[in-house]
């Protein structure tokens, strides 16, 4: 991915789109589901470095988010065929 896309305010506007439907998939398995939401909430709860300012949070489960889209529409399209 290129490094100008994650700056990208489009980009994230459709990750944030398309991420709530992929969750809710019943085509996309429950381990993939788990493969973001698992990760982001034990990096939210464990402690981090800079404590009470959420902005590595925030950026890591973004991260996530971009990571999870592009492999569960992957597996959907294979999943069509």
């Amino acid at each position: 991915m290129k490094w100008s896309k994650l700056w990208s305010f489009r980009h994230w506007g459709s990750i944030f789109r398309r991420v709530p439907r992929l969750l809710t998939s019943p085509r996309i398995p429950l381990l993939d589901k788990l493969l973001l939401v698992v990760p982001a909430l034990v990096y939210w709860v464990i402690p981090d470095v800079l404590p009470f300012i959420p902005i590595d949070d925030i950026a890591v489960t973004m991260l996530l988010m971009n990571w999870f889209v592009s492999r569960a529409e992957r597996k959907d399209d294979i999943m069509k065929q």
